[in-house]
């Protein structure tokens, strides 16, 4: 059963981020908050983890459009081809915040994305996310969890995430209640911005 580990985006506890972190080295999955919707991640590195996540989506893992979390715009260049200045200024005017950036990936995607030609890349607006990928020291792998209750669409209670996947994942973070409308996804791997999907970020910046 999983871990439920309560952490306050204020002040997160560097022991209970550090517990988290130890999850993600050892190939556990973790549900944690962001500045939209709950997320289902893991370490980018761990084979395994990966499988896992998409044997839970229910998708072929190649196919599978995850985003990487980054904690800043520095780990860029380690997936994404070199990008001009002016996509450079519009990612940091926009991060961190609600966006999903679509990019051009480079050579050093893990194996397993070494098919797709582009990567979502999320700078999320939250002190538990950004600390979490930070201590880890690499990006996250992730996803966010639906409801099946099409009304809801996305679970914001913690307490009943961790009811309902406590058995799926390795830990769940009580980060507060989160919220219910997922990140805008921006494509930036063409000459012009698009809009692949209106969320919580505000179109209107590009």
């Amino acid at each position: 059963m999983a871990q439920f580990i309560k952490i306050y985006e204020d002040k997160p506890s560097e022991a209970a981020i550090q517990r988290v972190v130890k999850i993600l080295r050892e190939g556990g999955l973790v549900i944690y908050p962001t500045d939209t919707v709950y997320g289902l991640g893991c370490d980018i590195t761990n084979s395994k983890a990966l499988e896992k996540i998409a044997r839970i989506k229910g998708i072929k893992l190649e196919k599978a459009n995850f985003s990487f979390v980054c904690s800043d715009l520095s780990n860029l260049s380690d997936y994404v081809k070199q990008i001009d200045t002016a996509t450079f200024k519009l990612l940091k005017r926009a991060l961190p915040g609600p966006y999903t950036f679509i990019l051009p990936g480079n050579n050093n995607l893990p194996k397993e994305f070494k098919k797709k030609n582009t990567v979502g890349i999320r700078v999320p607006d939250n002190n538990i996310a950004i600390e979490i990928v930070r201590q880890l020291g690499n990006p996250i792998v992730s996803t966010s969890i639906y409801d099946e209750d099409e009304v809801l669409e996305y679970s914001t209670d913690p307490e009943l995430i961790f009811e309902k996947w406590q058995n799926l994942v390795d830990v769940v973070v009580d980060g507060g209640y989160g919220g219910n409308e997922a990140s805008t996804i921006i494509d930036l791997s063409g000459y012009e911005p698009v809009v692949v999907r209106e969320g919580k970020g505000d179109v209107d910046i590009f």
